[in-house]
């Protein structure tokens, strides 16, 4: 019984010399509950080797998986929001981007670069959602376009990574522009005969998905994905009748024709190499990449008004 009852009294153990498991350490699954080792957890792409559940990550993990090495160079990293409405809520819109910048290390809730991958130049724009819910301003839509452009300049495949609540609120109408404008820059891409890639990811809804998350050449999502515009009681509310269960997971939209295929994060660069060696455009202008040393970010500076 003393291993389960202390028996002496008064027996204190200081602080500095108790034992205590560091935090991050350990990874435990949300859906089945497995619990791994965080360094486990990174080898396997933050997926879960039991479920296969996949865990939201941001684009600087994006660009270490599909960029050989992890070199590549970042367009337009400097861009920022302006506040063309002057719009306040809880706070003024400028000190919320700001606050946002301090604490995520980001400008806004899209980073767009170029690189080799599989030693086949690519163009990919991904989307942060711990940005302001990954929510589409002006200064989002602007960087698509301009990575489009830089795509249709030098004729390189162009990958969209989106996980987006949708528009931000606080540019309104501007916001809604952008969902015209990134259209109209992937119809100049498919003239060009330059291929895009959307690949949709925990969550893309809103805006995003009604303009250039649903237009590539293949739409492809991971698995598990919330994909759709509206969300289930606004649909609900208006056809007035329930909804099937999971109706807007990546599984069933790609069951009902919205998706070409899913993708484990883990095969990704590699599917999509062989994708995009299917799809490989004519010969143009050849696409100046990231050297293998050095992949200082361009730098450029402006604020999207």
């Amino acid at each position: 019984m003393a291993w389960f009852k202390r028996e002496e009294k008064g027996i204190n153990t200081p602080t500095e010399q108790k034992k205590e498991t560091p935090d991050g350490l350990w990874y435990k699954c949300p859906e089945c509950k497995t619990v791994a080792t965080m360094a486990e957890h990174k080898r396997l792409r933050y997926v879960c080797d039991h479920c296969g559940h996949h865990d939201r990550i941001d684009a600087a993990d994006y660009f270490e998986l599909l960029f050989d090495g992890g070199q590549f160079e970042e367009l337009n990293a400097d861009l920022t929001s302006g506040d063309p409405l002057h719009f306040v809520d809880t706070k003024a819109y400028p000190q919320r981007v700001a606050t946002t910048e301090k604490n995520t290390g980001l400008k806004d809730a899209v980073r767009t670069a170029h690189g080799l991958s599989d030693g086949q130049p690519l163009v990919v724009a991904a989307m942060d959602f711990k940005f302001i819910g990954g929510s589409m301003g002006s200064v989002v839509g602007e960087k698509i376009a301009r990575a489009i452009d830089y795509a249709r300049q030098y004729r390189v495949p162009f990958l969209m990574i989106s996980r987006s609540g949708g528009a931000r609120m606080m540019e309104a109408g501007y916001s809604l522009m952008q969902m015209a404008k990134t259209s109209a820059k992937l119809a100049l891409l498919a003239e060009a005969g330059v291929p895009y890639v959307s690949l949709l990811t925990d969550p893309t809804t809103g805006g995003v998905t009604a303009s250039f998350a649903m237009l590539g050449d293949f739409n492809i999502a991971e698995p598990g994905a919330l994909i759709g515009f509206a969300g289930p009681r606004v649909i609900k509310e208006t056809i007035g009748k329930d909804l099937p269960k999971g109706f807007q997971s990546a599984e069933f939209v790609l069951e009902h024709g919205f998706l070409d295929f899913i993708v484990d994060r883990r095969e990704l660069k590699r599917r999509l190499a062989d994708l995009l060696h299917l799809l490989r455009p004519a010969p143009g202008a050849a696409a100046p990449v990231a050297s293998a040393t050095a992949a200082a970010p361009r730098r450029s500076s402006g604020k999207v008004r």
